[in-house]
């Protein structure tokens, strides 16, 4: 009987094995749209946030308005909910996306508000007396924020940012609501057609080592600034 349990577990572990091998193609490729529309996000979410902190720093009471109402918007609603919006409402008024750059308009205005919000946070710490000493060594405004703010809030806000960029990774499998092959979509399709959960734990397990990648940049950038301390 000995034998024939360590025989049964030999099979097992081989047809497992295969298995995953059979479905982490299929997975990968997931994966690789996961990360385009990540990557993607990021390059266009994070300068947006950074121009709308820096556009609240402008008195212009309309300006402000407008931009909190942005926030407000982008902040208070689901983000699923927005991915719905711009791709199924929008064409009812004439404006049409295909899913992927839907996603990633979608996800860019959301996460910019959020960017927006930390690093305005970040600004709101510099002292005044630095924009007038930066008037005093005649720095330009664009030279004021290049090398004297932005890489003390760069700094600042660190830490937050790669919260929300963590964030990001997760959040990136809401595109499967738009029908957009990525990961989650590809894992439940492999688990529904096979009526198995290995799958769904393979892509717990790539979302783990996306995640893991991330703070490990996280601790490297975050040691690379520490000598503004």
């Amino acid at each position: 009987m000995f034998i024939y349990a360590i025989m049964g577990t030999i099979i097992f572990r081989r047809c497992s094995m295969s298995y995953l091998l059979e479905i982490l193609p299929s997975l990968l490729n997931g994966a690789a749209m996961t990360l385009q529309v990540f990557a993607l996000v990021l390059v266009f979410s994070i300068p947006l946030g950074i121009l709308i902190a820096f556009c609240l720093q402008i008195h212009w009471k309309l300006l402000h308005y407008m931009i909190d109402v942005y926030i407000w918007v982008m902040r208070g609603t689901p983000l699923l909910l927005q991915l719905i919006f711009i791709y199924y409402v929008l064409p009812n008024v004439g404006i049409r996306f295909d899913r992927v750059p839907a996603a990633i308009i979608a996800f860019t205005l959301n996460y910019a508000a959020y960017f927006a919000e930390i690093f305005r946070g970040g600004i709101a710490t510099i002292p005044q007396g630095q924009y007038e000493a930066a008037k005093v060594l005649k720095f330009t405004p664009l030279a004021t924020v290049r090398y004297i703010i932005l890489p003390q809030v760069t700094k600042i806000v660190l830490p937050s940012v790669f919260n929300e960029i963590m964030s990001l990774v997760k959040d990136t499998s809401l595109v499967y609501a738009l029908g957009v092959s990525d990961l989650i979509l590809a894992s439940r399709t492999a688990a529904n057609r096979d009526a198995s959960l290995i799958p769904m734990f393979l892509a717990g397990a790539i979302y783990l080592l996306m995640i893991g990648i991330v703070t490990i940049v996280a601790k490297k950038l975050e040691k690379k600034f520490s000598y503004y301390r």
